[in-house]
């Protein structure tokens, strides 16, 4: 596998819908690379555009304007029949492990649902024991083969969902907020499970989430989102070191602080109100919001730019305090 071609390419993709008021930006512009191998965190507020950037790139949502290619082909254009095709090459593991799950089919039921409809294997001998290994992967016991959703955990419905997206033997699986609805300790299994995953089977991920320390314990670059669009792009540990939107830290300083010797730090709230996504106005959409907007940042659409290594950031500040001429 070629690493210095990215496996996924989003070209200012965009993805409005149509309300009574007028049209919702909920994607506005992206461009973005994944590299093979590569985890792609995408973190923001709720409804900043995550999950509907992640479906959109699958086609799950078609995309109002914009261009997708996976590995440099462009599947934008693809048909119903074309993007069958190509559901072996991308999955998603959904957020919700219960609601995505049909609770009258068994769990040996739901892992080889693809696996049936795409008619992966030749044999019912075939579909069983790939379905077999399948669960051994992904650590559910072979004693549940028969079990129902319901009576199950949340970890292990996730791990159902896991096993799922890995039926088809994908390159590229989008994770959309897949720990969220999980207890904590069982959110650490399965980002263990989807980490040894990656590394067994090459896999390439989008890992959506508006959890701070998730993302950083997974990814290998950070895409942070603001009402549609990318306001920073950078490395896992550069975002976190030097973090260059407005908007980046004051996420970063809402996380909290495990040393009870910081309980009376005080933690500065973002203020002001958030800028509708119908019909937006030019500029930034944080300027509302931000301590440090002047009247620059209104009036005209402020770029990702490169401020060094790689580390994308919209923000005009972060130009001029960089470049000061």
């Amino acid at each position: 596998m070629d690493k210095t071609v990215p496996i996924i390419e989003v070209r200012n993709l965009k993805k409005y819908f149509k309300v009574s008021k007028g049209l919702l930006h909920a994607v506005d512009g992206v461009d973005m690379q994944i590299f093979p191998r590569q985890t792609m965190g995408v973190v923001g507020e709720s409804g900043c555009g995550k999950t509907t950037l992640g479906r959109t790139i699958l086609r799950l949502i078609e995309p109002t304007s914009g261009d997708i290619l996976f590995k440099g082909e462009s599947i934008t254009g693809y048909s119903r029949r074309e993007m069958r095709r190509m559901r072996n090459r991308m999955q998603i593991i959904f957020q919700d492990p219960y609601s995505s799950l049909d609770p009258r089919m068994t769990v040996s039921e739901l892992i080889s649902e693809y696996m049936i409809i795409n008619r992966t294997y030749k044999t019912r001998n075939e579909i069983r024991k790939a379905t077999a290994d399948l669960m051994e992967t992904v650590g559910l016991a072979e004693r549940l083969a028969n079990a129902y959703p319901h009576e199950l955990d949340g970890g292990r419905r996730q791990r159902i969902g896991v096993a799922r997206a890995l039926s088809l033997n994908p390159g590229f699986i989008v994770c959309d907020e897949p720990v969220s609805a999980l207890d904590v300790s069982i959110q650490a299994q399965i980002l263990n499970l989807l980490m040894d995953l990656q590394e067994d089977l090459g896999l390439t991920y989008m890992f959506v989430t508006h959890n701070l320390a998730v993302v950083k314990h997974i990814s290998d670059r950070i895409m942070v989102m603001y009402l549609g669009q990318v306001v920073e792009l950078a490395d896992s540990d550069d975002l976190f070191r030097d973090p260059r939107h407005p908007y980046t830290r004051a996420l970063l300083s809402s996380i909290p602080i495990p040393d009870i010797s910081m309980r009376d730090s005080p933690i500065e709230p973002i203020r002001g109100e958030i800028s509708s996504p119908i019909n937006p106005v030019v500029g930034c959409r944080f300027a509302a919001r931000c301590p440090e907007a002047t009247e620059a940042c209104t009036g005209r659409d402020i770029p990702l730019r490169d401020v060094g290594g790689g580390h994308m950031c919209a923000c005009l500040k972060v130009d001029c305090r960089d470049n000061p001429d």
